[in-house]
């Protein structure tokens, strides 16, 4: 069994003008998993960049905030307990308006190299708001 304390997650940003940082749960680097599982954190503002994957399906559970996917020539609000999946093949991006920010739970299956674009990128330090997300259903180990 494999696990892990939310103190423990590490987290980073793609590229130095990203918006959205990940903070990784599960992935076939760190962990040997076929998945790639992060938290997604989008700061006011924000969006992804327009993405595709040409393999993977990639779903999304809102846990806290609110935004808009878009995908194709579709886009809907999401807030928490929202949930989206995307094909292989859609490009897509997620948006945050703000003025918050919104924490996706996101896997994508399979990892299609996601795990390494996120380890490559810029270490980033989970702030006490992001902590609070992560651990918002409460713990009994301290």
């Amino acid at each position: 069994m494999l696990l892990k304390r939310a103190g423990e997650l590490k987290a980073f940003r793609i590229s130095p003008r990203d918006t959205n940082y990940f903070a990784c749960l599960l992935d076939p680097i760190a962990d040997g998993a076929g998945f790639t599982w992060v938290v997604e954190i989008f700061t006011p503002g924000g969006a992804t960049p327009p993405n595709v994957h040409q393999k993977a399906q990639e779903a999304f559970f809102v846990l806290a905030g609110r935004g808009i996917a878009r995908a194709g020539d579709t886009s809907a609000e999401i807030g928490p307990g929202d949930c989206f999946m995307l094909p292989p093949g859609l490009e897509h991006i997620v948006e945050n308006p703000g003025p918050g920010k919104l924490y996706c739970l996101t896997l994508m299956v399979p990892d299609e190299d996601f795990a390494a674009l996120i380890r490559n990128g810029i270490p980033v330090e989970l702030d006490a708001e992001d902590m609070a997300v992560l651990t918002r259903q409460g713990s009994t180990h301290g």
